[in-house]
């Protein structure tokens, strides 16, 4: 069962997604928590779906912590996991690096500790320092404490020639103050300085699919995030379907406005969306009803009909912002009708 190729309105499915698929590949940072403390729902939620059989794999492109302290971190919260369920994105630069570099290959690490052990995990050897004589260079999240001289560190690395990695290029992370800068930023500080381009290992990108599916062996996963460019790109770039949670950094606006490639097969505000059936959009012309709403373009403005569950109007006023952008209405004004929304 896949709705991944239909990108003109979101998805309805007659069974609860949990039932639906058999695992569900999960964001950490904007859907299970953010600034380390659970997301309403997402404890309770979690607990059904795993009740009802669905496994559930944790999926982050955050490469600072091990999979062990993730894991531990995730128990502590309420949601019990091992650290074979989590899959990171150090973990999967490592394993982009181990394919072209010989065992015990030296690397200089640019990062936290889940990328050192990672390195270790793939046979490679971390180093600190430019004159260590590395043979390549990998850069990753390493907490909001990354001193200036770490990025200088792979300056130098970098204009001698050294091939360089990124474990992945999310240009924000969310914290509990507010949306932080992420590794893109620290990337794109690399970058500047080098004129280099790094391979890069994280959602969206196929590396991080593939690791993602050699260590969960799921058949029928659901990809379950926060963020349109990487979670839910990654799962339109894998071929899946997926969930994306209004928890995160995603808001309304945003998601009216996305390219195909950036439109999720469902959206709900939160996990609860995993234990519950998908209402189907349907349309009658240029208008698209879900629950008790009816959304249609009017002139250059999308507009909102209707009472009933926010969430549905929502899904109704994307179907419409889709059908429309497909037909080469670029930009709408979508403010008056998201703001009829209480979501």
């Amino acid at each position: 069962m896949s709705h991944q190729q239909d990108s003109v309105r979101p998805s309805g499915s007659a069974t609860a997604l949990s039932e639906a698929y058999d695992t569900a590949l999960l964001d950490l940072d904007g859907v299970v928590y953010a600034g380390g403390e659970a997301i309403a729902h997402a404890v309770d939620s979690l607990a059904a779906a795993r009740a009802g059989g669905m496994h559930l794999a944790y999926v982050t492109n955050n490469a600072l912590r091990t999979p062990n302290a993730v894991a531990e971190h995730l128990t502590e919260l309420g949601v019990p996991a091992e650290p074979s369920d989590v899959i990171t994105s150090a973990q999967a630069v490592a394993r982009l690096v181990a394919d072209q570099l010989p065992p015990g290959a030296r690397v200089l690490a640019i990062g936290g500790e889940g990328l050192r052990v990672a390195l270790r995990e793939r046979g490679l050897e971390p180093v600190e320092s430019a004159d260590d004589d590395p043979a390549a260079v990998v850069q990753g999240y390493g907490g909001p404490d990354m001193t200036w001289g770490r990025f200088a560190e792979a300056s130098y690395a970098i204009r001698r020639g050294l091939p360089w990695f990124a474990s992945n290029t999310d240009l924000t992370i969310p914290s509990a103050r507010g949306i932080a800068p992420g590794n893109g930023a620290a990337v794109e500080v690399v970058r500047i300085a080098t004129g280099a381009e790094p391979q890069v290992a994280g959602k969206p990108l196929p590396p991080m699919h593939r690791e993602t599916v050699l260590r969960t062996g799921a058949k029928r996963p659901i990809v379950v995030g926060d963020r349109l460019d990487t979670d839910i790109e990654g799962a339109f770039n894998g071929g899946v379907d997926s969930l994306l949670v209004l928890t995160g950094v995603t808001d309304a606006a945003q998601l009216l406005a996305a390219p195909p490639e950036h439109r999720p097969t469902y959206v709900d505000r939160d996990l609860r969306g995993l234990l519950t059936g998908q209402p189907e959009v349907t349309s009658d012309g240029d208008a698209y009803r879900c629950g008790g709403w009816t959304a249609a373009v009017r002139g250059d403005a999308l507009a909102l009909d209707g009472e009933g569950d926010a969430i549905d109007g929502l899904r109704a006023l994307c179907a419409a912002a889709w059908a429309f952008a497909g037909a080469g209405v670029c930009e709408l004004e979508a403010g008056k009708a998201i703001a009829g929304l209480q979501l």
